[in-house]
């Protein structure tokens, strides 16, 4: 059953609702009707009619719908429940619509629309007075029937809110105290009071703005008056003195700060406004005041007394909470339930241009701001065309951020995208700039320092690239210069942008030379290396064209000394001495001369990078200077550059682009065991996102930069294997910095630091087979440039062993027949031995061609070692015993096994072992098969139809106990072997012992002897012995042989007649 209240709310509604069908016919269309706005202001009131009509409407079809479940109820009070009614169901709906409706009406009386609106049409509201007065219960209209349009559109609504909270109160204490709506009920009455509350505070601030209007002269109405703006309180009520600033009157408005000075005035935008009340006496003169902070201007508010104090800082605390969330409502509704002062946040998001700001003068700023400065993510905005997009702190570019910088009248822009450090670009770094060209590095104090790389446009007139070292923006120290138009390569030093000492010039056409360059020009001698292995020494121009005194030394061995000119029209002359003298050329000092070692120690060269690095590790590997230091990835500058209105700065998501340095230093110290350690190793180091992974990739562009393409040239192969080695050593210096961090922030101390020869020990064990694929491409294709002759004829060598099948070859190389894997052989019909080809020692063959499937040193030792393996396996296989194969045995299986693999190149895969292995298994197992392997591949490039006249000395030293075999002549070089009597007699102890020794350079080259044989023909001569041998080959520098002897010295004396035997 419905109680009387719901009839006297049904009552209500539809009184109300023919009410507003009454004010609607005869107030809003009339003022719409009116005329087309002539100007700007008569737009703004035909505007904000327009808003009211519209929310007059809302409120309308509210109040219908409302009406409609108010009959529901009482025409079914059994069925229909109080849950229903549309008032109480969604009281928020009604609420929304009032609050707008009387913000809308309480901008058109600020700005006075009813009055504008109805200047026109006076006549016609004079004559409406009387139809108009039917809806005013408290205004007389006297002349014009306008002057109670107001009232008209203003009083019946607050009436009916009145009526609301009446009947919603009366009704709440009708229904029982337990029944289920009656919260509902008592919740609707509440916000209703509210909503009373804020109609009188609206209407009580839209009659003080209109009454500033009418003080204030037009001028500063023009400017200040605008229709969502409200007084909110005036120095001139609640009195306040700025300073330092000069001004009249304060005045705060919902949404800025107005400081009046005569005719003048200052705004300050209440989103961009900060108070610090928390002041010392030092700072201002009164106790009673607070602290402004904008974006330009500071100064000081002080009061009379305290309370005046307190409202205003209530009062402006309030509006900043209302202009920031866009809702004046919201914060007045919860201001009388909490009394307390609500703090605005200092963190904002706003839109300002700066006025006076030298730096930032007419620049814009939309971004995030804290106390008065731009600090957060913001972008920057200038007249010029200048665009900054990033993090801001204080005020200034800080952390990463995208600048573009106008150039010319075209739409072309300098694009740097890296880090900033108090507005200074600072850390790594990519600029793209107008031309095109695009630099890849290290800035300092917005210039760049340290490691870069600059690139032009492959369409630029004259292409290059640079990658090196920076000082102050010009290229300086070590750096390697790409001239693609000339189709040279410069590898050495810079100063001020120009070559400037010792370089390296490399050509397309394969010519390189050394040179000392003083700004760009070539001074004094250098050396040239020609093609055809030629060398000259002395001085040259940019176009190779000899002059002045040099020296040319032919492949021959027959040089030039000679004086060099050249002229226009006079073409080139010399004059000079040409020395035919047959001498053996030392192949180190032309085909394989090796340039720059001297002139570019390894540990100076890439000093840009390993710096970065070793401030990030001394700085103790802050998290927030992670990417300045390591890198980051980024877009391209067409992206950012599609529209000026869409500029972003967008890098993906750091932490999934770089891993924290928190994780990884924590991290760190639990893989210390040696076989998780390596684990750990080769998975940093092949992450792109890891501070070694992000080290290796940088040294992996500088080597390729050097090394590839015009680069690859045989005369660089030593200089790239030092720094091979040299970048495995500072990582694992690296890695020792970053355990000692981490280490550290876990309270731990790290142990003593290792002596040098151990820790080089560990970055050969731990990091070089890691990093070396990295590497490879570019450092084995100088291997072969180096080894390229050798290789020629060990491949021809192959070819002729190919032809034979595998027992001719077998029974060629004197292998003893019970030691032939015949029962391997499978034959077919009609099928003899003779004719079988590669089947004998086919495992052994397989396992030696893996060799070229790994780059890692260690591991193609291992791959040796198994074809060593596979090979007494198979002879004990076929004996059926273990067998141990003596070196009279294995020697020849060896060769075979080599033939037969057939891998090319193999003289390069030998010394690039020999280069790169662990120095720990010299002298062991693993050097004793590698040099076996490079015996025998020099075995293969043997000449084998030629003689050789050698001249050598028997000595025997009775002090050392040994006899050694001098060779007094061939070419310039000396050396002495040990002599053994046969292969039994070398073992692991003594295999160190089995080394030649340069008597020039004492650099050590292994030879090995054989069993013996006889030998047809020696010739004594004096001391001397003269032989003819048919089995000589080079190895490396100095020549080992595999001819075999057999000495026995027929007296005791230190000189002797041997009887030496060589195969036939």
């Amino acid at each position: 059953m419905c109680t009387p209240e719901e009839t006297s709310l049904l009552q209500a509604e539809e009184t109300f609702l023919a009410l507003l069908g009454r004010i609607n016919t005869l107030v809003f269309q009339p003022l719409l009707l009116a005329e087309e706005p002539s100007n700007s202001k008569d737009q703004e009131c035909m505007r904000l009619l327009l808003q009211l009509s519209e929310q007059y409407q809302h409120l309308w079809d509210l109040t219908q719908a409302s009406l409609q479940t108010l009959r529901q109820r009482l025409n079914c009070p059994t069925t229909v429940s109080l849950h229903t009614l549309h008032l109480l169901h969604s009281p928020d709906l009604f609420l929304e619509a009032y609050q707008q409706y009387f913000v809308i009406y309480s901008s058109c009386m600020a700005v006075q629309t009813f009055q504008k609106a109805t200047r026109k049409k006076s006549e016609f509201w004079r004559s409406q007075r009387k139809a108009l007065k039917q809806f005013l219960t408290s205004v007389t209209l006297e002349t014009s029937g306008a002057a109670g349009l107001p009232h008209i559109l203003c009083q019946p609504l607050t009436d009916h809110v009145q009526q609301y909270v009446l009947i919603l109160l009366r009704l709440g204490d009708a229904v029982d105290e337990h029944h289920s709506a009656r919260e509902l009920i008592i919740q609707a009455a509440d916000r209703f009071v509210t909503l009373q509350s804020f109609i009188r505070q609206v209407l009580d601030e839209a009659l003080a703005t209109h009454s500033l209007w009418e003080m204030l002269g037009n001028r500063l109405v023009d400017a200040l008056c605008m229709a969502d703006r409200r007084l909110l309180l005036d120095s001139q009520e609640v009195p306040v003195v700025a300073n330092p600033v000069r001004a009249d009157r304060v005045l705060l408005f919902n949404d800025v700060l107005v400081l009046l000075q005569g005719h003048s005035f200052q705004t300050f935008n209440l989103k961009l406004v900060w108070m610090d009340a928390r002041l010392d006496n030092k700072q201002i003169s009164s106790r009673y005041g607070f602290h402004v902070i904008t974006p330009e201007e500071e100064f000081f508010l002080s009061a009379k007394d305290a309370q005046g104090k307190a409202c205003w800082l209530s009062k402006v605390s309030q509006a900043i909470c209302q202009v920031l969330s866009g809702r004046r409502d919201i914060p007045v509704l919860e201001q009388h339930q909490n009394q307390e002062r609500v703090e605005p946040p200092t963190s904002r998001y706003c839109l300002y241009t700066f006025r006076t700001e030298d730096r930032l003068r007419l620049a814009t700023y939309d971004g995030n701001w804290s106390w008065g400065k731009p600090h957060g993510k913001g972008t920057l905005k200038w007249p010029d065309g200048r665009n900054h997009v990033g993090d801001f702190h204080h005020g200034l570019e800080h952390g990463f951020g995208i600048r573009l910088v106008p150039h010319g009248p075209e739409d072309k822009y300098d694009c740097y995208k890296c880090h900033w450090r108090e507005g200074q670009m600072q850390g790594y770094g990519i600029c793209e700039y107008a031309n095109e060209s695009v630099y890849k590095g290290y800035f300092r104090d917005n210039m760049r320092q340290g490691f870069g790389v600059l690139e032009s446009s492959p369409q630029a007139p004259q292409p290059f690239k640079f990658i090196g070292h920076w000082d102050r923006d010009k290229k300086n120290g070590y750096g390697v210069w790409e001239d693609k138009d000339r189709g040279e390569r410069y590898i050495g030093m810079w100063q001020a942008d120009h070559r400037h000492g010792q370089g390296i010039v490399v050509t397309q056409s394969g010519i390189c030379y050394q040179r000392t360059f003083h700004a760009d020009k070539m001074v004094g001698p250098g050396i040239l290396l020609l093609e055809d292995d030629s060398l000259y020494e002395g001085s040259f121009t940019r176009d190779l064209a000899y002059i002045g005194k040099g020296k040319i030394t032919f492949p021959n061995g027959y040089f030039l000394k000679a004086s060099f000119s050249t002229g226009v029209g006079k073409g080139f002359h010399t004059q000079g001495v040409l020395e035919t003298t047959a001498h053996p050329l030392d192949p180190t000092h032309t085909c394989k001369r090796q340039l720059g070692l001297d002139a570019f120690p390894v540990e100076s060269r890439w000093q840009g990078i390993y710096q970065q690095f070793r401030e990030f590790i001394y700085s103790n590997c802050p998290e927030d200077a992670q990417e300045a230091f390591l890198g980051f990835h980024v877009q391209t500058a067409k992206e950012l550059r599609k529209s000026q209105e869409y500029l972003f700065c967008d890098r993906g998501n750091p932490d999934e682009v770089s891993a924290k340095i928190k994780d990884i230093l924590a991290e760190l110290p639990t893989h210390r065991e040696p076989e998780s350690l390596q684990l750990y190793l080769q998975k940093a180091l092949k992450s792109s996102v890891h501070p070694l992974g992000k080290l290796l990739k940088l040294l992996t562009l500088t080597f390729q930069a050097t090394y590839s393409g015009l680069g690859a040239n045989k005369h660089l192969l030593v200089l790239a294997q030092e720094e091979v080695q040299q970048h495995a050593k500072e990582i694992w210096a690296f890695y020792q910095g970053l355990l000692g961090v981490a280490l550290e922030q876990q309270g731990q101390v790290q142990e003593e630091s290792e002596d040098t020869s151990k820790s080089h020990s560990e970055a050969y064990r731990l990091v070089l087979p890691i990093i070396l694929p990295c590497f490879y491409p570019e450092l084995f294709m100088l291997y072969m440039l180096y080894h390229e002759k050798e290789d020629s004829l060990y491949s021809q060598g192959i070819a002729d062993l190919s032809l034979f099948p595998d027992t001719k070859l077998l029974e060629c190389l004197d292998v003893q027949k019970h030691l032939w894997p015949l029962k391997d052989l499978t034959l077919t019909t009609n099928q003899r031995y003779s004719l079988v080809t590669d089947k004998c020692f086919l495992s052994a063959t397989e396992c030696l061609q893996k060799i070229i499937t790994t780059v890692d040193p260690r591991e193609k030792l291992e791959m040796l070692e198994k074809t060593y393996v596979e090979i007494e396996d198979t002879v004990s296989r076929i004996l059926e015993r273990e067998y141990k194969l003596p070196m009279d045995d294995l020697l020849p299986l060896l060769i075979y096994v080599v033939s037969r693999a057939r891998i090319q190149h193999l003289g390069a895969e030998i010394h690039l072992i020999r280069d790169m292995m662990d120095p720990i298994h010299s002298g062991g197992l693993y050097d004793f098969l590698l040099t076996a392997l490079e015996v025998l591949v020099s075995y293969m490039v043997q000449p084998t139809h030629t003689n050789n006249v050698l001249c050598v000395k028997l000595n025997f030293n009775s002090s050392e106990n040994a006899a050694f075999l001098t060779l007094m002549s061939y070419g310039n070089n000396t050396c002495r072997m040990p002599v053994f009597e046969s292969w039994a007699s070398v073992t692991k102890a003594n295999l160190e012992s089995l080394r030649c020794f340069p008597v020039s350079q004492r650099q050590s080259s292994p030879v090995y002897c054989p069993s013996s044989l006889s030998v047809p023909n020696i010739h004594a001569n004096g001391q001397a012995l003269v032989c003819s041998c048919k089995c000589m080959t080079l190895y490396g520098q100095w020549p080992p042989f595999i001819w075999s002897y057999l000495m026995k010295p027929m007296m005791s004396s230190t000189s002797s007649i041997w009887k030496i035997t060589y195969p036939q």
